[in-house]
């Protein structure tokens, strides 16, 4: 189930993340600097702007870190020299990887991901090698432990495409992207704070993992993530459960 590979996958990774919030918090800052650019400093009036902020927050952010990329950006005084490029590759066992990028540089950038894959066991792959397996979706996720029901028909009122529920009681919830703020905004005025909500792209099928195949993936999502230019990664990876 597609709910709870999402929920496998966010507690197999959520440890390692927390640990990183420093450069977690400058890949952020990168990207909020850039969709200021690109799309002016109104949170209002820029959805991807408003998804950043969002997704800011939600890393603890302080507001006023927060306030001096956008303002940096909105001004043209930053990030001018900034592309962003995303890369398809795949990992042991077969699954996978889509890497979201934001460089001044992509000679650097496409050397250091390309080293990563072959290290971890991996290939980087050409333009349209992976991307065709992910969908671009919303997506809602909430721990095990919320009444089940009223998540349900709080987000189906709301307009969302799918709900599913892990056996552990996770709820993953799937919106078109254009619905993806209405569901979000109508399930936090219900109260109801999730683990993750994102636009990203989803894929449409997984590929089951078993231990060791899981943990060569988890390097290579590691190492990837460790690196500078690095923002967003996708994979269709199913960790086993435990």
């Amino acid at each position: 189930m597609a709910g709870h590979s999402k929920w496998s996958n966010i507690k197999h990774r959520k440890a390692g993340q927390d640990a990183k919030r420093a450069k977690v918090f400058t890949k952020i800052i990168r990207e909020l600097t850039v969709a200021a650019r690109d799309g002016g400093g109104a949170v209002e009036d820029n959805p991807g702007l408003r998804n950043l902020v969002d997704k800011a927050k939600a890393a603890q952010m302080p507001k006023d870190t927060m306030e001096r990329a956008i303002a940096r950006g909105a001004g043209g005084q930053d990030g001018a020299e900034l592309v962003a490029l995303t890369y398809e590759g795949y990992g042991p066992g077969g699954v996978a990887v889509l890497v979201e990028t934001m460089t001044d540089n992509k000679n650097r950038t496409v050397a250091e991901v390309r080293h990563a894959f072959s290290k971890a066991g991996g290939n980087l792959g050409t333009d349209g090698s992976g991307a065709y397996l992910f969908d671009k979706k919303g997506q809602i996720v909430f721990a095990p432990g919320l009444q089940e029901d009223e998540v349900i028909e709080a987000s189906i009122d709301a307009g969302a495409e799918d709900v599913d529920v892990s056996e552990e009681g996770a709820i993953e919830i799937t919106t078109a992207p254009e619905d993806f703020r209405a569901v979000q905004d109508a399930l936090n005025g219900a109260g109801f704070e999730p683990e993750s909500a994102e636009i990203g792209m989803i894929p449409q099928t997984y590929t089951d993992l078993d231990a060791d195949q899981a943990e060569k993936v988890l390097r290579l999502l590691d190492m990837l993530e460790d690196l500078d230019d690095v923002t967003n990664l996708y994979t269709n990876a199913n960790f086993p459960a435990g």
